[in-house]
């Protein structure tokens, strides 16, 4: 493994890989939060007709120039929506898949008219849709971790500020800040992040960078600033493992090699993740379900010790089974091993019977005092 990160062409794939997960997990929080997940997927395809234009500009495969066409056309892109949700009917879905579809096709057009234009230096430049990690270059880890640098030092910068609007804009407006200058902003940075992905996973999978490192960290912790380390930790482990798995497996492209490695992390954390995990989901409502039995049943045998004028009046099992429609066996036992209940012999049956112990009493009155003062 140290012989294959000491590879220079690994540890500049490793590298932008890096870089990727870095600007796309913190700034797909911002975008998760704000309930925008799918301006990722915008922001990446309307990056396409931005990729071709810079290079018609520049006349070859210069990536300073496509790189600004493409955070170009992304932002463009970004302002229509924004155009379109404030200035018309539409909601925010409809704007950014019109805004998707739109930009996508003329950057198809463009694509293929270049395509079909005779420049050999557009031999590999569909390999942006896709992305070809490979071709990445040590210069091109310079403007990669410029526009990284610069992004950070932005939400340094307006931590406050896009926190408030990102979970209360009705506040932030209140308080006089500006509010549309900041999502627009954000957007932009959203836009900035797709433009780092670009080479490294392309227009296609960048959505899923920009929306599942913040998925991922937002199922262990309620901070968004643990958030936002998380969701770059797991950028960074996403990208660095999708490099090195591609390294050492022939054929397998490093694109979709990152996206299928923070899809496992997406997946582990919607499962495993304390209090918001599936599994400790699943094993919570057993729990609640179990103690809501116990409840019930210590409700029957105290109403039924009630009626009987005895606090200590034996219950038979096949009764408590009747009566909730459901076999208590297991709740019995269960209220047992907390000294709730005891098994007690009722001459002359044979039948399993059960009554209250004094601490079970103590518990089935407290039930009983909170459901009168409930109702």
């Amino acid at each position: 493994m140290l012989a294959l990160l000491g590879d220079y062409t690994i540890q500049t794939v490793a590298m932008g890989a890096a870089l990727l997960g870095i600007s796309s997990g913190v700034l797909g929080c911002f975008a998760v939060l704000r309930k925008q997940s799918l301006l990722g997927d915008t922001l990446s395809h309307a990056a396409l007709p931005g990729i071709c234009i810079g290079f018609l500009v520049a006349g070859s495969r210069d990536i300073g120039t496509i790189l600004a066409g493409a955070l170009v056309s992304g932002a463009v892109a970004a302002l229509v929506v924004l155009v379109l949700t404030r200035m018309s009917r539409l909601k925010t879905d409809a704007a950014l898949g019109i805004a998707l579809s739109v930009s996508f096709a003329v950057g198809v057009v463009l694509l293929t008219y270049i395509q079909g234009g005779g420049n050999a230096s557009q031999g590999g430049l569909d390999s942006f849709l896709f992305g070809q990690a490979a071709a990445i270059l040590r210069s091109d880890l310079w403007i990669m971790g410029a526009v990284t640098a610069a992004a950070l030092a932005l939400v340094t910068l307006l931590w406050k500020e896009f926190k408030l609007v990102s979970f209360d804009p009705g506040f932030a407006t209140s308080l006089g800040l500006p509010v549309v200058a900041l999502e627009v902003t954000m957007t932009i940075m959203v836009a900035l992040a797709v433009v780092v992905g670009l080479q490294m996973v392309g227009v296609v999978l960048m959505t899923a960078m920009i929306v599942a490192p913040a998925v991922a960290a937002r199922q262990w912790t309620r901070s968004l600033g643990a958030m936002v380390v998380l969701a770059a930790l797991f950028g960074i482990v996403a990208g660095v493992s999708g490099a090195v798995i591609s390294a050492t497996a022939r054929g397998l492209s490093t694109g979709p090699l990152i996206v299928l490695a923070i899809s496992v992390i997406v997946l582990v954390s919607l499962l495993l993740a304390p209090g918001r995990g599936l599994v400790w989901a699943s094993l919570r409502r057993r729990r609640d379900r179990r103690s809501l039995a116990g409840r019930q049943v210590l409700s029957t045998l105290y109403g039924l010790a009630a009626e009987h004028g005895n606090q200590g009046y034996p219950t038979e099992l096949g009764a408590l089974d009747a009566f909730h429609g459901t076999p208590t066996r297991g709740t019995m036992q269960r209220l047992e091993r907390r000294g709730l209940v005891a098994p007690v012999t009722h001459e002359p049956e044979t039948t399993p019977h059960w009554e209250l112990t004094p601490a079970g009493l103590s518990e089935a009155r407290r039930i009983d005092d909170a459901s009168r003062e409930n109702s």
